[in-house]
């Protein structure tokens, strides 16, 4: 996977994540779907996936400019 693409997958992933975990947006949506049993469950997978989408984007930052630090200042394919 280009680091592009993991760059903006880490970015999106983040940002969903962020929302879900700190609005009200995913607690209602599930309510309206019938699962209010489950949001207090919630804290337990949105937690580990901000951080593991946080982590995907670091790593793809690193990962670009260790590759462009290799190949002289030329970006990339």
């Amino acid at each position: 996977m280009s680091d592009r693409k993991l760059i903006g997958l880490g970015v999106i992933g983040t940002v969903i994540a962020a929302l879900c975990c700190f609005t009200p947006l995913l607690v209602v949506g599930v309510t309206v779907v019938g699962l209010s049993a489950t949001v207090g469950w919630l804290d337990f997978v949105l937690f580990p996936a901000l951080f593991f989408f946080i982590g995907l984007t670091v790593y793809a930052v690193r990962r670009r400019k260790q590759r462009i630090g290799n190949a002289g200042g030329a970006m990339p394919e």
